[in-house]
């Protein structure tokens, strides 16, 4: 508020009532969010697999866009994106490229998990100076150790979920114990906060594809990681099932200078879990 008390053009600073935009280029509607004060660095959210736009924690988007623009975006062929999912990393990281370039950026902030972060080493690889600072969450490096086993986990517990009328995330992303399960639930029930202006699903066909890249990826010879020089925070879970912790180590050991955190008793969605410990963090790391 200013001095009169009235409220200034306020500034969205809470994900579940950011608006939903879109730009078209090349023939591809990309569907995206924008909040937080705008000017300076923009933080450009990666979601992972089978998400869309209302798949982001906002315990997670709100700290960061306190202080900072953020951008959360369907990457083609998903949610409210229009176009095709390609069928490879490399593909999604120029999509991502054309969609950022499309907005007027050139230079951005990445905050990363998962499929999200297999995108986002391949986008830096490529553009390195597009790129100020990495957030790699839940991912690995490509070519890395029994990432490829992903598909056959996601579908088992696609099934588990089904059969006791769960969310797929409570089994993928946490451990199913006395800590894991309670996170779990108060996680998809965060998801619920936006009630108005929701999200398309994935549908099937283009998460099917998503699973193939993923797959690709990790069958694919190994990345050079050692070329790439920006400041990157790593974390993960000490048990993640889906993308095995130890990849984040390995992301840790090949990317020169990078910080990881990596937290107890939980898995995939550690930074989800962990969200009060973890946000802090990336806010930390991400101040200019």
């Amino acid at each position: 508020m200013d001095n009169t008390g009235t409220p200034h053009d306020s500034v969205v600073t809470s994900y579940a009532k950011a608006p939903t935009s879109t730009i078209t280029v090349e023939g591809v509607t990309y569907a995206y969010r924008e909040l937080g004060p705008k000017g300076g660095i923009p933080v450009v959210f990666f979601v992972h697999l089978a998400a869309t736009l209302d798949n982001w924690d906002p315990r997670i988007i709100d700290p960061i866009a306190k202080n900072g623009h953020v951008i959360t975006f369907d990457q083609p062929g998903v949610g409210a994106s229009t176009g095709q999912v390609p069928d490879n990393i490399e593909a999604m990281a120029d999509d991502a490229y054309t969609f950022i370039k499309a907005l007027g950026f050139d230079r951005i902030d990445v905050f990363s998990f998962s499929l999200g972060g297999m995108i986002a080493q391949d986008l830096t690889l490529k553009h390195p100076d597009l790129i100020r600072k990495l957030v790699l969450t839940g991912t690995g490096p490509r070519g890395g150790k029994d990432m490829d086993k992903v598909v056959g986990t996601t579908y088992r517990d696609i099934l588990r979920a089904t059969l006791t009328r769960s969310d797929p995330k409570e089994f993928l992303f946490f451990n199913r114990n006395t800590t894991g399960k309670p996170a779990a639930k108060a996680f998809i029930k965060r998801l619920q906060e936006r009630t108005a202006d929701r999200d398309k699903p994935i549908s099937t066909r283009a998460f099917q594809t998503q699973l193939k890249a993923i797959q690709s990826f990790s069958r694919s010879a190994p990345s050079d990681l050692s070329t790439l020089t920006h400041p990157t925070l790593i974390a993960n879970g000490d048990n993640d099932r889906m993308v095995p912790s130890v990849l984040s180590e390995d992301l840790h050991r090949r990317i020169k200078g990078s910080e990881m955190i990596i937290y107890p008793d939980s898995g995939h969605g550690a930074i989800f879990q962990y969200h009060a410990k973890f946000a802090p963090a990336a806010v930390e790391f991400l101040a200019n």
